[in-house]
């Protein structure tokens, strides 16, 4: 079955980039939005939807895929309102940035048909700005897309096929695993990295005032490190709370590397650290993200 009409749920920065990214591709079905009546309006404006409503139940009315776009509570909420009253050759997909919980509603709605129904997904993308008015329809370039299919479940095998044939257009690069080991991953390479730009900013705020340009007179180290601090916390809250073990066991290894650090500035064991860092690899080899086999 083609495509014709993908409804997102959440019309933010993520949401938003999904359907410029799918325009830019020559997306040639309709585009519905569901979000709050502001943000649809600028969507409109931006030429991200073709059409807009404020109720789930009316935006998803003759699409072949539902996509949710929200924060995390957000979709394990339309995952239980949405689901039980879904055509069932409508493909239901997400974007959450935890998975564990998110399948596990998913599986107590749809049950055994779960892994036909409901496509797990996981853009990792995103800016340190959100909202409509931010989305960009190269977002998604080189990404990753990480998938956490249920047991036997084939995710190339029609509707959610096409679907990934469509994220594979939009520059993102498809890799599967596990939901437990996606939450602890993520933890580590997505999650921390935020806390830890928020507890630098915060703790820079602390010692000099609001008011002073450290930013500026920081240069690019400082510029990098706190990036993603003014990363809205509406998202990360449901990010810390579905994900809350694993991030606090990664922050738990940090918090030991500094205090090793903090502990041995004049030391052999600063310079021993160092070291250890400089074997972190920059660039992810094709191979470890997994074969792309949606073509193009």
């Amino acid at each position: 079955m083609a495509i014709r009409q993908i409804s997102i749920i959440g019309c933010g920065l993520i949401g938003g980039s999904l359907a410029l990214a799918l325009k830019k591709q020559r997306f040639a079905g309709r585009i519905v939005g569901c979000d709050r009546p502001p943000v649809l309006q600028r969507a409109h404006e931006t030429g991200v939807i073709s059409e807009g409503h404020t109720h789930p139940a009316d935006a998803i009315r003759g699409s072949q895929v539902v996509v949710l776009a929200t924060p995390v509570g957000g979709i394990i909420e339309m995952i239980g309102r949405l689901g039980p009253s879904l055509p069932v050759g409508t493909l239901l997909t997400d974007v959450g940035s935890t998975k564990a919980e998110v399948l596990a509603a998913a599986h107590q709605v749809f049950g055994a048909s779960v892994g036909k129904r409901y496509l797990a997904g996981h853009p990792m993308a995103g800016k340190e700005h959100s909202g409509v008015e931010f989305a960009d329809p190269d977002l998604f370039q080189g990404a990753a897309w990480f998938l956490t299919p249920v047991p036997r479940q084939d995710v190339y095998a029609g509707l959610s096929g096409e679907f990934l044939r469509w994220v594979s257009r939009i520059g993102a690069k498809i890799a599967s695993l596990d939901a437990k080991a996606h939450d602890q991953l993520c933890a580590w390479i997505s999650h921390v990295p935020q806390m830890i730009s928020t507890a630098l900013a915060a703790a820079l705020v602390e010692q000099y005032g609001e008011g002073a340009p450290l930013v500026e007179a920081g240069g690019r180290a400082l510029k990098e490190m706190t990036r993603v601090s003014g990363s809205p916390y509406s998202m990360w809250r449901d990010i810390a709370l579905t994900n809350k073990q694993n991030i606090r066991d990664a922050l738990l290894r940090v918090e030991q590397h500094l205090a090793h650090i903090r502990e041995n500035l004049d030391t052999r064991e600063l310079a021993m650290e160092f070291e250890r860092a400089h074997h972190l690899k920059k660039a992810l080899p094709r191979k470890r993200l997994g074969r792309d086999k949606s073509g193009d």
